[in-house]
């Protein structure tokens, strides 16, 4: 506690005031393609931190459906938020996912109408259309607030962490599983986390549909 209350005296807060605030939590997220070519969405990773903390408000967002492609791809949002599935197609879609404890099915509906989850639990949520099997999106339901996305060249930031220790959790979708690293926070940050996702294996896999049976048609055999 003494280097704590030295360094807040420095800089003229209290040393009970340091932990409210908390600290910067900053890096780089790389992903290691094959052939060494360059990883067009690094913006779909998402870091966050797993410890004991305050959750994030609840809001409202939306994932569209666009040519039969769902916009955004990757979504991150504090538990209890509510996800609104706006179908902009002249045809009908089925969003659904499988994922416990989030599973959901909003059944089938048309153009201009649009249907609403509410995610109660934390968690990696999958996403599918049963219509169309190609339709992919994800949402990942943090538990508490300190999580991000990065930008488009990997550098992401979290602010406001407490110090103390936690695991940094680092999820990309082609990747097979979360990248976990220890983590100390002290008033001064963490220092520059680096964190390298290795994508080389990567082959996308179908899944099944909301019956649990292979969709009726491949997508390139698609009417519509």
């Amino acid at each position: 506690m003494r280097w704590v209350a030295l360094l807040a005296a420095v800089s003229g807060i209290t040393a009970g005031e340091a932990f409210a605030q908390g600290a910067r939590v900053a890096g780089r997220v790389t992903i290691l393609e094959r052939d060494n070519k360059p990883s067009p969405d690094l913006g779909d990773a998402v870091i966050y931190l797993e410890g004991q903390g305050p959750a994030a408000r609840a809001g409202s967002f939306e994932i569209a459906i666009n040519d039969k492609v769902y916009v955004p791809h990757v979504l991150v949002v504090p538990v209890g938020s509510t996800a609104r599935f706006p179908n902009h197609d002249p045809f009908n879609h089925n969003v659904f996912s499988p994922s416990e404890p989030n599973q959901f099915d909003l059944g089938l509906y048309g153009r201009n109408e649009a249907r609403s989850k509410t995610f109660t639990q934390p968690g990696l949520v999958r996403v599918y259309c049963n219509v169309h099997p190609r339709m992919v999106a994800y949402v990942v339901v943090a538990a508490n607030r300190w999580f991000t996305q990065p930008g488009a060249d990997g550098s992401f930031t979290i602010d406001s962490v407490p110090p103390g220790r936690y695991r940094v959790h680092v999820w990309h979708e082609r990747v097979a599983s979360d990248i976990v690293k220890d983590l100390t926070v002290t008033v001064a940050g963490a220092g520059d986390v680096q964190v390298a996702l290795n994508a080389r294996g990567y082959r996308w896999q179908p899944h099944k549909n909301k019956y649990g049976r292979e969709y009726p048609t491949s997508a390139g055999r698609e009417r519509y």
